[in-house]
């Protein structure tokens, strides 16, 4: 971390003050005076470099780096590409740092710059939310209400970027305010006595004190509540299989959650109004990372405050963008088909033959109505831009027949809700649509999760069928031959649905009669259903995996199907998932060098990695 932390000293805080001040629209908060030397640990002063801090949800805006899509803050990547959700899309001379990861043979960490990308986002967005909490220190002038208000929100984006970097790295060091340096150095280990140091307590630590610090409501809908807090805490004990302490705060948020605004948590009536940039920060929204366009930021090739880390997911040449990366696997559009009760099969069926929009034998039965919300497949609208044929994917041979869905915007909303600066590829690759780090439906699964675990199985299935009959809404299904409302996320004249949809809840005692073990498998399949190309699934195959080999068992027979279709994998079938070492990423090389220059091992590679 040598490298990436030497340049943090004092007199830095200023000059990165003076840049976030040009970013202050993240949370749409109104400027509030110069951040000058002479005032920077005044209030105005200590919000700017708290905004600051929320700028690196995005991804972006880091001083000197020009960074690509690994460092976004939709995980696509590493959460779908590298599982089964998605391919790599484009040609494989594109972005090829990125098939040693979907390929899990990436020996050495020098192989592939996107995980330098992430690293480098993850402690710039630490060090500023440490920069806060130091300078509240030198700012006498500030009430002590705000004090701690300050405080709990840096917290909880420094437990929050620590988080992000424990589920994708493991073994991430942890940087609290208190770190000194030693010639512009820093040396913080992450191996000690013959053991790698577990920060989960230090991650603990900072969520909690956010969710006791922090307000129910907030003045601006992009910051965090305590609410949103409690989900962060309640997330971490998931991932550590401590059920009852999750299931204590979901059951909370459940009963009494609101957004920042004071909007009661609830699933939003339509499932498309959680990707919707028009009804964005709904009330299934717990936290998102903010966008916004046209409004002066983007002045450099970063895209300013727009949603610039999926700005390559678009349908190649057609619709929005340019240049057809992150395509639906076959393997997830197979997994929406519905059985003749209108429920999923959870015996891996799903994934036989016959195929979905297959151009030879088609699956004629039924299918989950969000399939057409996650995946563009031919026939189908995309939105108002037309309808999906194969010239919308860029090469059949590695990128398969469907293109990614849930980050695109409407042909009605460009120039408004994409960028009309001209920066980087181009102004439409660039808009405003947020990025869902958590919403309701996520508090829900996770809810269902805990009572499969350790509480109700009826409880659990009364979650799950929460989130399936939203889904079931025909007011939210696509629709052929009609005319699609940019504003409500609904197609008219609903006359013709766009496939045989069927999705109902499962039957009262359902979980009960099944067990423990269908229970929870039906929780896993809604997971991915609901949330599937939100960059979730490594992660979610990670947790449940446990050192059990579940995670190696499913990606390994993924690509032995998937190898004998169109996709990435008919392409790259030596892919080999090892368990033991691919359930997490590799430290970075250019870190471990930097870290350890002076002959003494602070930072230690994960297991597996050379």
């Amino acid at each position: 971390m040598k490298k990436l932390f030497k340049w943090i000293i004092p007199v830095v805080i200023v000059l990165l003050a003076i840049f976030i001040y040009a970013c202050n629209r993240k949370l749409n908060l109104e400027p509030q005076g110069s951040l000058l030397a002479s005032n920077v640990n005044n209030n105005s002063g200590v919000q700017g470099l708290l905004i600051g801090a929320y700028a690196l949800l995005s991804g972006e805006n880091v001083p000197g780096q020009n960074l690509g899509n690994g460092s976004g803050a939709s995980n696509y990547v590493y959460g779908s590409e590298c599982a089964d959700d998605s391919y790599k899309g484009s040609t494989p001379s594109d972005q090829p740092d990125v098939i040693p990861l979907m390929t899990w043979s990436l020996a050495q960490a020098t192989s592939s710059s996107y995980l330098d990308e992430k690293w480098v986002v993850l402690y710039t967005g630490i060090q500023r939310a440490n920069d806060v909490i130091r300078t509240l220190r030198l700012a006498p002038t500030i009430s002590p209400a705000d004090t701690v208000e300050y405080e709990a929100e840096a917290r909880f984006l420094r437990g929050f970027y620590h988080f992000e970097g424990k589920k994708i790295f493991n073994n991430f060091p942890y940087v609290n305010e208190n770190i000194s340096y030693s010639n512009g150095n820093l040396d913080v280990p992450n191996y000690s006595n013959g053991a790698y140091i577990n920060i989960w307590p230090q991650i603990e630590a900072d969520l909690s004190y956010a969710v006791n610090n922090l307000p129910g409501t907030q003045p601006n809908i992009g910051r965090v509540n305590k609410w949103a807090a409690m989900a962060f805490l309640a997330k971490a004990y998931m991932y550590q299989h401590q059920y009852d302490s999750a299931n204590t705060l979901l059951t909370q948020i459940i009963a009494s959650g609101t957004t920042s605004n004071g909007t009661p948590y609830s699933l939003e009536p339509i499932y498309e109004s959680n990707f919707n940039p028009a009804q964005k920060n709904g009330s299934e929204s717990v936290f998102a990372c903010q966008a916004s366009v046209n409004d002066g930021s983007s002045i450099s090739t970063n895209g300013g405050n727009g949603d610039t880390g999926d700005e390559l997911n678009f349908p190649y040449n057609h619709g929005p963008g340019c240049c057809g990366f992150n395509n639906p696997s076959w393997n997830l559009v197979q997994a929406f088909k519905t059985n003749s009760n209108g429920l999923p099969f959870l015996d891996g069926s799903y994934n036989n033959a016959p195929l979905v929009s297959s151009k030879t034998n088609p699956w004629t039965g039924t299918v989950d109505p969000r399939l057409d919300w996650v995946a563009g497949r031919p026939g189908e609208p995309y939105f108002d831009w037309g309808i999906i044929d194969t010239t919308w994917i860029r090469d059949q041979t590695n990128d398969g027949y469907f293109v990614p869905k849930k980050n695109g915007y409407a042909q009605s909303q460009q120039g408004t809700y994409s960028s009309t600066e001209t920066v980087f590829w181009g102004a439409a690759e660039v808009d405003a649509n947020n990025v869902n780090l958590c919403r309701f439906a996520d508090v829900l699964l996770w809810a269902a999760e805990c009572q499969a675990q350790i509480g109700s199985l009826d409880q659990a299935e009364t979650y799950v069928n929460m989130v399936r009959m939203r889904a079931a809404n025909p007011n939210g299904f696509v629709y052929l031959n009609a005319t699609y409302n940019a504003s409500t996320s609904t197609y008219s004249p609903q006359t013709t649905p766009g496939d045989n949809y069927v999705v109902n809840p499962y039957p009262p005692g359902a979980f009960t009669a099944g067990g423990q073990t269908y229970a929870i498998s039906a929780i896993q399949m809604e997971r991915r259903l609901e949330l599937g190309m939100e960059g979730q699934r490594f992660f979610d195959l990670s947790r449940w995996d446990n050192g059990t080999g579940t995670m190696a068992a499913t990606l390994n027979a993924y690509v032995a199907v998937e190898k004998n279709r169109n996709g990435f994998y008919l392409v790259n079938n030596t892919a080999f998932f090892t368990k033991g070492v691919n359930e997490y990423f590799a430290i970075p090389e250019n870190e471990l060098d930097a870290e350890n220059a002076t002959g003494t091992i602070y930072l230690k590679q994960n297991p597996g990695y050379q």
